[in-house]
């Protein structure tokens, strides 16, 4: 499976913005789907992810009520809707790919597969 990421920009603190994360060569229905982020000098952090099905999401604390996770399995796209950000949300944000049947949702960099390349987020302040 290959994933793109795409969306990302420079923004002004409390705008909005939505990535958006396009899968090919595997059965896109199947899998996890996760957004992680990386700031400057700081290690990859969970940010959202979604089920195969849609119906159960897990965010980070940092990001909740703010950013919104979905996807459309027609499309083999998952978004992520950034409303209300701040100057900490800036980072490279890259999707990700988990393979495996899990009991609750993977939220570590160890546990999902295939990565795609990142897109800049910058929220000036």
């Amino acid at each position: 499976v290959q994933l793109q990421a795409f969306g990302g920009g420079l923004v002004q603190a409390g705008d909005s913005l939505r990535l958006s994360c396009a899968a090919s060569g595997r059965t896109f229905s199947s899998d996890v789907m996760g957004w992680f982020r990386q700031a400057p000098g700081k290690e990859r952090e969970f940010v959202a992810a979604i089920t195969r099905s849609g119906r159960t999401t897990r965010y980070a604390d940092s990001v909740k009520g703010r950013f919104t996770i979905s996807r459309d399995n027609a499309k083999n796209t998952v978004y992520l809707q950034m409303n209300s950000l701040k100057p900490e949300d800036t980072a490279v944000y890259y999707c990700a790919v988990d393979f495996r049947n899990r009991i609750s949702i993977a939220t570590m960099t160890g546990e999902y597969d295939v990565w795609g390349q990142g897109t800049l987020v910058t929220v000036s302040s």
